[in-house]
């Protein structure tokens, strides 16, 4: 009888759930394929999440075992990537559902901590103007330092009283105001926003706005489409093109502002957790803010590490409430007059 027992102890120590398993899954154990299909990430990245990450994750513990930094890691690429706690991905890793949920909360937490590290406009005359050059060579649309749009992500209802997150369509959201680059890198993320708020109402409320109001961007403008107001600081398309030079405008500003649903839908691809397909994020509007985030941080740090935006097919669905909006032409006549000149200097 002491073979098959010192088969079965085998077993539970390479693919049970207790405590004595917590870091028997080891990176170097698998292969990049396999690394890549269940946690969405190759080994090189997974490594450099754990040197980010690690100090963070590794905090005090009364258990007599706490649970690795690498495995944490996994245990939230996975949920992030599948949009699910199954339990075949604990088993992997030797964890329980509710270690899951625990891991989850860390990583999450430790990548918001680490959100204006990643998430950011550039601040250096020489990116900046690589910034304009870049938004230049897509369409010819100068002086662009960023697009700008919302987007919602499905959540569970906070409670029976609480109407603020319930979306056009009735349905619970946090409506994310995002900017990208021409890369599709985001410059910033605010993910909190309830879902009820039209785009043009948190636009209005956002910090974005009070950073461009206030100059902290300056010789240079954002592109944002018919849901906001025009502002000396964001472009707007027109709404009844009426000269070659109005239309080749309006071609140029949407041609360049869809990057910015190519990003969404990348996102969307890559972050299951996000694209309503597994259901609703199942946690309160703030901890459900701070899962978008940091998908938005890992999105931004998988760039950096020449893992490319576009390469990913968008599948699932996020819920997109349909915009049921009027032109809204700004009374401002200073940004009147720059978009008017910009049409003069650059489409006629």
């Amino acid at each position: 009888m002491a073979v098959p027992i010192a088969v079965l102890d085998c077993d539970l120590l390479l693919y049970g759930r207790g405590h004595r398993t917590l870091d028997r899954f080891k990176l170097e154990d698998v292969t990049d394929e396999y690394l890549v299909s269940t946690y969405g990430f190759p080994r090189q990245f997974i490594y450099y999440l754990v040197d980010l990450l690690g100090a963070s994750l590794s905090r005090p513990t009364q258990r007599s075992r706490a649970i690795s930094p690498e495995t944490q890691i996994l245990a939230a690429l996975g949920f992030y990537t599948s949009g699910s706690f199954q339990t075949r991905m604990g088993d992997a890793i030797g964890i329980s559902q509710a270690s899951m949920s625990r891991c989850v909360a860390n990583v999450t937490e430790a990548l918001v901590e680490r959100a204006s590290q990643f998430i950011h406009f550039p601040e250096d005359e020489a990116a900046i103007q690589s910034l304009k050059d870049d938004f230049y060579g897509l369409a010819g649309m100068p002086g662009v330092l960023g697009v700008v749009d919302c987007t919602h992500v499905a959540i569970k209802a906070p409670n029976a009283e609480d109407l603020s997150y319930v979306n056009r369509k009735g349905l619970h959201s946090l409506n994310c105001l995002m900017v990208c680059d021409a890369r599709g890198a985001l410059l910033s993320a605010e993910t909190h926003w309830p879902g009820s708020l039209p785009d043009c109402t948190v636009l209005q409320q956002a910090a974005l706005t009070s950073q461009f109001e206030t100059g902290l961007h300056k010789d240079g403008w954002l592109l944002g489409d018919s849901s906001f107001f025009l502002r000396t600081w964001l472009m707007t398309p027109l709404h009844i093109p009426e000269t070659p030079a109005e239309y080749r405008y309006n071609m140029a500003h949407s041609a360049t502002h869809n990057v910015i649903e190519r990003t969404f839908r990348t996102i969307r691809s890559r972050f299951r957790c996000l694209d309503g397909s597994k259901g609703t994020l199942q946690y309160s509007p703030e901890k459900s803010s701070h899962i978008i985030l940091a998908c938005c941080v890992l999105h931004n740090i998988s760039l950096e590490h020449g893992l490319d935006v576009w390469s990913s097919p968008a599948t699932g669905h996020m819920e997109q409430p349909e915009e049921e909006y009027e032109q809204m032409e700004s009374m401002d006549s200073e940004a009147c007059r720059i978009r008017q000149e910009l049409l003069l200097t650059h489409f006629s």
